[in-house]
């Protein structure tokens, strides 16, 4: 019995070893990570490398989502802009950042965008209802998280009342953050009253998704669109601050803005990949006001996903920071980057830019909070600077960078976001914009503290011991 055994574990191991090694996708960090889990904990171990271990949508479904895509760029005319245009409106300091992201998707950078900076929850979820209630042609809407509380029942009443008014509603929430709301009569209710209703990933078949993808590949974006003239961008779903399925975390503090120009064209055209994704139905490009304004700033839209190329993120937030001059302030609720990120930053710290990190003081996740913490120490030697929001869970997602170029959306600077989910961000090149949301940074810091390096370097043995082990095992959670 005991050779049986032996001899099973030993071909699991170098089974799987095998497969690890064959892997062009893997960083050395995650294939180091994978084999040190294998062999410690062989038998659970290949349990959750079949169940996590490869970030693969499955063959069939990630040609479609590129096919349909392609379909849509095809469609769009000029609404995707050019290489020319984005070149004569980006400062020659960040054009590389701006080429970058556009090499993404094929959105390039377009003139004429204006934006507003919403307020605090109540604020944002009025002037969204406002703009609903006034809808001629279509609302479109799509969030990872939609509950049933206030704010989405909300959000679900002014769908009812555009559906009734004869406007086209289309509405999408992701299988797994909505799964209780997509099983709810409010869903039902909206259905009923003519909202076209989708679920993004759905969870229907959680065998076949076992074995042909993974269950935690979800999307993560967060995007309205009304009648095709205004857009709302930012870090918030359809929920309450609150937050129930959470509250000893509460309030959640995120961020949005309200946008019109161009812009407004590409958050529709990745809404309509998604929802083409996830119902077959074919959607014409959409009828909108697709104006500049004279005054407005450059501006595009950043989409990524486990159907685009690897990396693509991290890569961007990298070379972002690598055209910084002066200083970078960014706000993330979980913050484990890979090595790309993580060495770019450290980089402008040494080279004289004021890098900034807001983080929560609490995480809703012990695992990402411990892998955190393994990076403070190399951070702050490098002369980052770290702070830790305490006036709840900092949800906001944020980056500025020399006072004139700001990044919002969807994006965690974390491998699930890397690497796992749909988001979407709008990169932009504009001093005012760029300011207030600066400014709205200040304020978390004003409700943070500051890490110094003699705090980290006092943590005990146990504590250092325990965020390293996390982070080493992180490449594969």
């Amino acid at each position: 019995m005991v050779t049986v055994l032996a001899i099973g574990h030993g071909l699991l191991v170098i089974g799987f070893t095998i497969r690890i090694l064959l892997r062009d996708d893997l960083s050395p960090p995650a294939r180091l990570a994978w084999f040190i889990v294998l062999n410690i904990m062989p038998y659970l171990g290949t349990a959750v490398y079949f169940l996590f271990g490869e970030v693969d949508i499955g063959h069939r479904e990630s040609n479609r989502h590129k096919q349909i895509f392609e379909e849509i760029r095809k469609s769009a005319g000029g609404l995707t802009g050019s290489h020319q245009i984005s070149e004569k409106l980006i400062d020659q300091a960040y054009s590389p950042a701006f080429r970058y992201a556009a090499s993404i998707n094929g959105f390039h950078a377009m003139p004429g965008n204006t934006a507003e900076l919403m307020g605090n929850a109540d604020a944002t979820l009025r002037r969204m209802i406002e703009d609903i209630d006034a809808a001629t042609d279509h609302v479109h809407v799509l969030y990872y998280i939609w509950l049933d509380d206030n704010t989405g029942t909300a959000l679900s009443d002014a769908l009812i009342r555009a559906a009734a008014r004869g406007v086209t509603c289309r509405a999408m929430a992701d299988g797994l953050g909505s799964r209780k709301l997509v099983a709810s009569p409010l869903w039902q209710r909206m259905k009923d009253a003519g909202v076209h209703m989708a679920v993004s990933m759905p969870l229907d078949n959680p065998i076949r998704i076992i074995l042909t993808s993974r269950i935690d590949m979800r999307n993560h974006r967060k995007i309205t669109v009304i009648d095709g003239c205004v857009t709302y961008c930012g870090s918030r779903n359809s929920a309450d601050p609150e937050f129930r399925p959470k509250p000893k975390y509460a309030p959640w503090v995120d961020i949005m803005l309200r946008f019109k120009g161009p812009v407004v064209a590409q958050n529709q055209l990745l809404f309509m990949s998604d929802w083409m994704a996830a119902t077959g139905e074919k959607l014409d490009a959409m009828t909108g006001d697709h104006t500049t304004d004279t005054k407005g700033f450059p501006a595009s839209v950043v989409g990524d996903g486990p159907t685009i190329r690897r990396g693509a993120t991290p890569q961007l937030f990298s070379s972002l920071v690598s055209c910084a001059r002066s200083d970078i302030t960014i706000s993330t609720p979980y913050f484990v980057p890979d090595a790309t990120l993580f060495e770019a930053l450290c980089s402008a710290a040494h080279r004289g830019v004021k890098v900034t990190l807001i983080l929560p003081a609490r995480n809703d996740s012990w695992v990402v909070a411990a892998a955190s913490h393994s990076y403070y120490r190399r951070l702050l030697e490098a002369g980052c600077h770290i702070h830790e929001f305490y006036g709840g869970l900092l949800h906001a997602k944020t980056f500025t960078m020399d006072g004139k170029i700001l990044i919002v959306g969807s994006t965690n600077l974390d491998l699930r976001s890397f690497d796992l989910n749909y988001e979407n961000n709008i990169l932009l090149q504009d001093r005012s914009m760029t300011l207030e949301v600066w400014k709205r940074q200040q304020d978390y810091i004003a409700s943070s503290h500051a890490v110094e390096l003699a705090d980290v370097v006092a943590w005990s043995a146990r504590r250092r011991i325990w965020n390293n082990v996390v982070a080493t095992v992180g490449p594969i959670l």
